[in-house]
């Protein structure tokens, strides 16, 4: 299995409180595994509040729905050994 890296990391995003905002990250292989976010060191999961997908097989994105000042924090996005932050 190849070692899927980073292409598009993600980037600094400031919101205001009660938007959505969302995250982007590319990676170079499609149908990564060992795919994670998290926002401040707290795995996130799929749900009404945290909405996760996959565009075009390798757009990985996270977006936080209706956010407030206690979801400021690092967002990480790790495939494998590798990670972005923002």
């Amino acid at each position: 299995e190849p070692d899927v890296t980073i292409v598009s990391g993600l980037r600094d995003t400031v919101v205001a409180e009660g938007d959505d905002v969302t995250f982007r990250c590319q990676v170079s292989h499609e149908n990564a595994r060992d795919v994670e976010w998290k926002l401040q060191d707290v795995a996130l999961q799929n749900n009404e509040m945290n909405e996760i997908s996959v565009e075009k097989g390798k757009i990985h994105t996270l977006t936080l729905r209706k956010v407030t000042e206690q979801d400021i924090g690092t967002v990480t996005f790790r495939v494998g050994p590798h990670t972005s932050t923002a």
